[in-house]
């Protein structure tokens, strides 16, 4: 018998693989005769570098950059030289995370992507033939504006003046001058080097978990805002924010990103990727797949479980759990899931393919106590071995 164990993080509780051993004790201790294999998942969010690095190799570079905040130095790092050697990942919330910040100090209007231009650049200047870029657990709905700056792009006021650090700014920006003016196209982008020098930028590829516009309803301002400290005034700001450099990029650039699905993702620095860095959005999930080779591992499995910290409408897209299940369903293999909250109800998650599921802590009103990283771990560890028990059968105990 074989099982496949491939969870998420649980945000703020587990990494990937702290919760892939839970797991993978927890089948061990009902089906001790089981071959379990454990491929820790990401997609794109908090925690893709470690899982890639691990199954792909690499390097940690640090870097000292400018945090969410402009007057804010920290310590950052990017993975370089996984794979093949001449690739590497920049995490997006490793310089401009939410949770960087306390929650008093998230500020979309104030928070910028500076830090996460400052990481590409650093990045660039070793000459990879790609990057690739996650843009989960931001703090910033600034388009990437501030990301863009880092590498040389200079946005004006009405005044000629650059506007200053923060979605709060969008509003004012009247032009757009690329790094090198005379030498930028989209079909070979530019950056401006640590050095100073103006250079060809790498291929660059964004790696998303959602399919969210730049604009509207479902767009970056109204669905990422309020995660990030946005109140009504300041989601309407950044909405009007986001409509004006959409508008500069698409009179100055020629490049029109508004309703382009993926591009609201990481507050808008998907959008801003495409339009000043020339990237292209991809699938975080897929990708992580490829790279860890969860498809070899699953191929003639007899169960596959899975796992993230909340399993809720947001699991229906481009999350691990979907992903996960998506695979599987294709090679006929089962899949259970355990989540530290579920918020779907059992014919939602039954349509992805689920077959049982189950939460680590539900209080009786219904509302959800984050456990400590012991507790999780012990708790995940239990259910996960009845899930297996409940799919498989008891009768596969031994």
């Amino acid at each position: 018998m074989c099982i496949v164990v491939a969870p998420d993080s649980f945000k703020g509780t587990l990494s990937a693989h702290a919760a892939a051993e839970a797991i993978r004790s927890g089948v061990g201790d009902v089906l001790p005769a089981a071959r379990v294999l454990s491929v820790p998942m990401a997609d794109g969010g908090e925690g893709t570098g470690e899982v890639i690095q691990r199954a792909r190799g690499g390097r940690w570079r640090p870097c000292r950059v400018t945090g969410p905040l402009p007057e804010v130095q920290l310590d950052a790092r990017w993975l370089s030289g996984f794979g093949s050697g001449a690739e590497d990942l920049v995490e997006m919330a490793a310089a401009s995370g939410l949770t960087l910040l306390p929650p008093a100090a998230r500020d979309p209007l104030r928070t910028t992507t500076l830090g996460t231009g400052q990481l590409l650049q650093a990045a660039a200047d070793g000459r990879p033939t790609s990057i690739r870029l996650t843009v989960g657990g931001s703090a910033t709905v600034d388009g990437g504006v501030g990301a863009a700056t880092a590498l040389g792009w200079r946005f004006l006021d009405a005044r000629g003046r650059e506007v200053p650090a923060g979605g709060g700014a969008l509003a004012r920006i009247r032009s757009v001058v690329p790094p090198g003016e005379k030498r930028w196209s989209p079909d070979v982008p530019v950056y401006r080097s640590v050095s100073g020098s103006i250079e060809a930028l790498p291929e660059i590829t964004v790696l998303s978990d959602v399919d969210n516009p730049l604009l509207g309803p479902r767009g970056a301002a109204h669905v990422f805002g309020p995660q990030k400290g946005a109140g009504p005034s300041a989601v309407q700001a950044l909405e009007a924010g986001l409509a004006n450099l959409c508008e500069r990029i698409a009179d100055g650039l020629g490049v029109r990103v508004a309703d382009l699905p993926g591009a609201g993702a990481g507050g808008g620095m998907a959008g801003g990727a495409v339009a000043f860095l020339s990237a292209r959005i991809d699938s975080g999930v897929d990708w992580v797949m490829e790279q860890v080779g969860l498809a070899e591992a699953v191929e003639g499995a007899d169960l596959v479980v899975t796992g993230e910290g909340r399993l809720d409408t947001q699991s229906l897209g481009g999350k691990v759990v979907a992903g996960v299940t998506g695979l599987a369903a294709s090679l006929g293999v089962p899949v259970a899931v355990v989540a530290g909250r579920i918020d779907l109800s059992e014919p939602e998650w039954s349509q992805m393919g689920i077959r049982a599921a189950a939460s680590l802590l539900e209080d009786p009103d219904g509302s959800f106590a984050l456990p400590t990283p012991a507790d999780a771990a012990r708790m995940l560890r239990a259910r996960a071995g009845q899930l297996a028990l409940d799919v498989l059968g008891p009768d596969r105990r031994y």
